[in-house]
């Protein structure tokens, strides 16, 4: 293996039962299951099915990149990147690690429920190879990147999410990883945090750190990598510059289900079937100018009747900061039910987003606030504006009517009379 490669992966495959079996969480689902197969002595067994989470995967990464592991639901991201850290065995092909690693790949891994903060923080380093000796040494460095010192002798089982994450992640980056695993993990920590993370993560790169990325969030994997793997349907399909496998990644996740939503096709009576966004001018281009009104068409198709059904089109910027929605029920429009095929559109009020990427999201609840039936991706666009980026002027701008009165210097009577009123229009 090149000195120069840190992970080198050859053939990787994984292959797993479906439906092996559900986990027992009592003696009474273990004794019911026991039952149940001696009430089934003597007939055929149901021959076991299979799925490959994982086929042929080969790639090599170099020491000090940062690559992106991109893909829909259900697309081998995480099963990949548990070969990798060695969590599960192949059932094909070979991963070489040249370094030490360190892997963030589900939120608590490795934490015990009873314990503290602290005795956690030695814990989950004894887990990544870190002796006591070396967490004590940056056990106060840990602290402060987790900001949780307040909350560091209180048992983690009453921890929200949100702070598992920050000392778990913590805990990991001060491994000083050769290779570092983070999958999906900073999508429950908030805005500011995450942004520390990144940081971090540049620090560890400079430093000649490997990181291999999973996330569904488009604007993290392109501040942090330039180069991507797409999986699709546990192949690699795409390996090369970050912003052509965005392209591909985009153009395959439009009307596919949101990395949030999860449903049993078999009991989902509805699916939205294509979507565009138009301009006022007509066009599905994929990039509107600030200010302009869209209209959003939607095709579905229903296996049943849909009774009140509420159907929500939401925009959110491309690092998952939620801009607005529009409800058909908020909006005051009835729809006492929907079924078979149809068509809904929506136009929008002028947009006054600022210049930066965005998606489009429609998902439907029956009766106002029942079941989520349907959460899909409509589409992904730009707004344009070269005046207004979104990094100095958040996410909506609209023009503000100033005054301005200065007060005069008693001895300063041959000044020219201020303006008073500036009416901005835009």
């Amino acid at each position: 293996m090149d000195k120069d490669i840190a992970i080198s992966v050859r053939g990787l495959g994984k292959r797993y039962v479906r439906n092996a079996g559900r986990k027992h969480n009592s003696l009474r689902d273990m004794l019911g299951d026991k039952l149940a197969t001696l009430a089934t002595l003597g007939l055929k067994r149901k021959q076991k099915e299979y799925f490959w989470a994982l086929t042929d995967a080969s790639f090599e990464i170099r020491k000090g990149e940062n690559v992106g592991i991109i893909g829909l639901n259900g697309a081998g991201k995480s099963t990949l990147l548990k070969v990798l850290s060695r969590i599960v065995t192949p059932t094909a092909g070979e991963a070489h690690i040249n370094g030490r690693l360190g892997a963030l790949l589900e939120v608590g891994t490795g934490f015990h429920q009873e314990l503290t903060g602290r005795e956690n923080t030695f814990l989950y380093g004894a887990i990544l190879g870190m002796s006591r000796t070396e967490v004590e040494a940056k056990f106060d460095a840990i602290v402060d990147f987790a900001e949780i010192r307040e909350f560091i002798d209180t048992p983690v089982k009453r921890y929200s999410s949100g702070m598992y994450v920050r000392l778990a992640f913590a805990v990991a980056a001060h491994l000083d990883p050769d290779i570092l695993l983070l999958d999906e993990v900073l999508a429950v920590g908030d805005a500011a945090f995450q942004r520390k993370c990144m940081t971090f993560a540049r620090s560890l790169e400079k430093k000649g750190s490997t990181i291999l990325f999973v996330s569904h969030n488009m604007y993290s994997i392109k501040t942090m990598c330039q180069r991507v793997i797409y999986l699709k349907k546990g192949k690699v399909v795409f390996d090369g510059p970050t912003a052509e496998g965005l392209k591909l990644y985009e153009d395959d996740s439009r009307m596919k289900d949101a990395h949030w939503f999860w449903s049993d096709d078999d009991e989902r009576p509805i699916r939205f079937t294509s979507g565009t966004i138009e301009s006022s001018a007509g066009v599905d281009s994929g990039v509107i100018a600030h200010g302009d009104r869209l209209t959003i068409r939607l095709r579905y198709s229903t296996t049943r009747r849909i009774m009140a059904p509420d159907v929500r089109v939401s925009i959110d910027r491309q690092d998952d900061t939620h801009c607005l929605t529009f409800s058909s029920k908020q909006d005051g429009t009835d729809i006492p039910w929907i079924e078979g095929e149809g068509e809904l559109v929506i136009q929008t009020p002028p947009l006054k987003l600022t210049s930066d990427f965005y998606v489009a999201n429609v998902a439907v609840r029956e009766k106002g606030v029942g079941k989520l039936l349907a959460a899909q991706i409509i589409a992904h666009f730009h707004v344009s504006d070269p005046d207004l980026g979104s990094l100095s002027y958040g996410v909506f701008n609209e023009p503000g009517a100033w005054r301005h009165t200065p007060v005069m210097p008693a001895n300063d009577a041959d000044a020219p009379p201020p303006m008073l009123a500036i009416a901005a229009t835009r």
